[in-house]
């Protein structure tokens, strides 16, 4: 059986869900779940749930979703039943900033992986919590989409798939990348402590997406990696640059946006009212972010989300994103081809990225054109997904590789609902994985011409989903 072989020699201990085809194999039909699969779930603990300040964070969530309840007492491996009996397409866990730290990350997506007996995380999820209520009440309420046009970093990212953006590189000292919408990428000479033309370019460009990498902990960003700069700091909420000078800089940029740290270390460890994350949210107007809740080294699982969110601009929101890579990870860990120091790396990443803010919530890229195109089709019980090189031989080749684990990322399509008695009908070559709700096809690396590359299933539909195309 496929899914044993890949499964074999590896040190960790999963169970295969009979809702996955793996390899293309014909599977039986999910285990029949009580109560309505899909949804919105809120899972909240009862002193939370409890407290007049952070009920209104819950009841807004709720009516702004329609959502589910669940509250539990001691431990959140309390709601597990419940969230398997409602098999949420999105999971809010709501917490004070004091419950949400490391530890609780790393539950999370432990738990999330439990719905159902495959490998992948079963509902997109993430941790909305605030500086305080108010601040948490802010993220829940905000409902406009953002379409991110201005991208600022303080490390290179690839300019060429945004509208507009600008960076500093961390490695190079004096150099300044800028893109005007619709014109070519330039490089300028930026100063040799670049913290104030960074509180700058935040406060003044108000930027839709903040990108940093770097050293950090739990309560700054160090600026420059391989010279020296100056720092973002955070206290009690606040943000502010301190250059090298030790001047302090004003941070003030409210406009809502997101915030992707990939390769800093800790950022997203939220260990007391002073954590950067805080400060992000409550005084940088970030409405959804991922961080590291240790020191990162390996890289996969956030500098990946570039690959799927920043370099295919347009195809997924940021949720999307970040359970795409996040499945990619997953796929090569249970790959036996993976070396052995790189399933090390893997498991590691698997569980201490932190996804702040309300999963549901659209944050994309401007669409652009990208290297390859991607489009489902449903033709009643019948799936088709057809993969298309549209830029010849570097059609399914990284884009950028500044960071680490760059690139050749599987393809991950999501399904408008979930299916179950999956039967491959075409395709079986490309070893696809098709999941209760996306299908990944490993990255083909060469391309055949123009030849458009097919997987074609056939499937039950559990739940039903609006529309029966996606892109």
């Amino acid at each position: 059986m496929r899914v044993l072989q890949l499964l074999r020699g590896l040190t960790l201990s999963l169970i295969v869900s009979p809702s996955i085809a793996w390899g293309g194999e014909p599977v039986p039909r999910m285990q029949p779940e009580t109560g309505v699969q899909g949804g919105y779930a809120i899972v909240v603990q009862r002193a939370t749930e409890e407290d007049s300040a952070w009920q209104p964070v819950v009841e807004t969530l709720r009516n702004k979703h329609d959502g589910t309840v669940i509250v539990w007492d001691t431990e959140v491996e309390e709601s597990l039943e419940s969230l398997q009996q409602l098999f949420p397409r999105y999971t809010c866990f709501v917490g004070k900033s004091d419950d949400v730290g490391g530890d609780f990350v790393r539950r999370v997506h432990q738990l999330t992986a439990k719905l159902d007996s495959d490998p992948f995380t079963d509902t997109f999820w993430a941790i909305l919590t605030g500086y305080d209520a108010q601040n948490a009440l802010t993220i829940a309420s905000h409902t406009e989409p953002l379409v991110i046009r201005k991208v600022a970093s303080g490390t290179e990212f690839a300019t060429e798939m945004v509208v507009e953006g600008q960076w500093y590189d961390e490695l190079v000292k004096n150099k300044h990348v800028r893109k005007h919408p619709g014109g070519k990428v330039e490089q300028l000479r930026g100063p040799d402590d670049t913290t104030a033309p960074l509180v700058n370019l935040v406060n003044n460009y108000q930027p839709d997406l903040m990108i940093t990498s770097g050293h950090a902990t739990q309560g700054n960003w160090q600026i420059g990696f391989r010279f020296r700069s100056g720092y973002f700091r955070s206290s009690a909420g606040r943000m502010y640059g301190q250059d090298t000078e030790r001047r302090q800089l004003e941070i003030n940029s409210p406009n809502a946006k997101v915030y992707l740290p990939i390769g800093n270390c800790l950022m997203g460890d939220i260990n007391g009212p002073d954590a950067m994350a805080l400060a992000w949210m409550n005084d940088v107007g970030v409405r959804q972010m991922l961080g590291y809740t240790e020191p990162t080294w390996f890289g996969y699982m956030g500098w990946g989300v570039l690959d799927y969110f920043v370099e295919q601009p347009g195809r997924y929101t940021l949720t999307e994103a970040f359970f795409a890579n996040h499945h990619a990870l997953v796929h090569r860990l249970n790959d036996p081809a993976t070396p052995v120091g790189d399933l090390r790396g893997l498991k590691f990443d698997r569980d201490v990225v932190a996804f702040y803010g309300d999963p549901k919530w659209s944050a994309t890229m401007a669409k652009l054109p990208k290297r390859y195109g991607q489009h489902l089709t449903i033709d009643g019980d019948e799936y088709t997904l057809t993969i298309t090189p549209q830029s010849g031989e570097d059609s399914f080749r990284p884009v950028n590789t500044n960071g680490s684990q760059r690139g050749w990322r599987p393809m991950v399509q999501f399904l408008p609902h979930r299916v179950s008695e999956v039967h491959v009908l075409d395709g079986q070559q490309l070893e696809p994985v098709i999941a209760d709700d996306f299908i990944l096809v490993p990255n083909p690396r060469e391309v055949n011409g123009k030849e458009p590359y097919v997987v074609r299933f056939r499937a039950d539909r559990i739940l039903p989903g609006a529309g029966d195309t996606a892109h």
